[in-house]
């Protein structure tokens, strides 16, 4: 499984370490910022890295020819649906919500501030609308009462996105394939980033 790996900061490394272990061929990173520090994890390992040319856009030239599929790692750029042809598989995300649910950038802050009792994850079909695409795997957790975004973040919704993403590369892997579970758009909602 050729792997191209689109992401940045701790949870971008972090999946890049969660990738190697499960033996998979990481051939190319894709940062937005050339001095982030996926950008130099992924040097040090040998692994080619190329910088976005738009921070918004992900375009076909910057995805590796021969990529199986196309992980996004705390990416707040939409891949196009020409760099999605690039990959045999397309792509997949994890976002930090039970999609459709808190479709957005701020899925844990609007979490918190909707008083959720219950959170999780899901790893997503990247596609052409934000967070729109199938559920390719999805798990669910408690809120405790009085935890910030970023208490929720760290106690459970970043080790579970590592688990599921494995998860779903070790199903790829297995059946050349991945599930899809189209999303109930009639609960959808929007999380989009809250002012400071």
């Amino acid at each position: 499984m050729r792997i191209t790996l689109v992401g940045s900061r701790h949870f971008g490394v972090a999946t890049l370490n969660m990738l190697r272990q499960h033996g998979v061929d990481i051939i190319r990173v894709v940062v937005a910022d050339a001095e982030d520090r996926l950008a130099s994890t992924a040097e040090a390992a040998g692994i080619e890295v190329v910088v976005q040319s738009n921070p918004k856009l992900v375009v076909a030239r910057e995805i590796a020819e021969g990529s199986d599929l196309i992980v996004t790692a705390h990416s707040h750029a939409r891949i196009s649906k020409e760099a999605l042809a690039v990959a045999k598989l397309g792509g997949i995300g994890y976002h930090p919500s039970l999609l459709p649910r808190h479709r957005g950038l701020a899925a844990v802050e609007w979490t918190i501030r909707e008083r959720d009792p219950i959170a999780g994850g899901t790893v997503y079909h990247l596609a052409d609308r934000m967070d729109a695409g199938a559920i390719a795997a999805q798990e669910w957790c408690f809120v405790k009462k009085g935890e910030t975004a970023r208490e929720l973040w760290e106690r459970v919704l970043a080790p579970l996105g590592q688990k599921l993403l494995g998860e779903v590369i070790d199903y790829a892997r297995a059946h050349d394939s991945l599930p899809a579970k189209p999303q109930d758009e009639q609960f959808a909602t929007l999380a989009p980033r809250l002012s400071e």
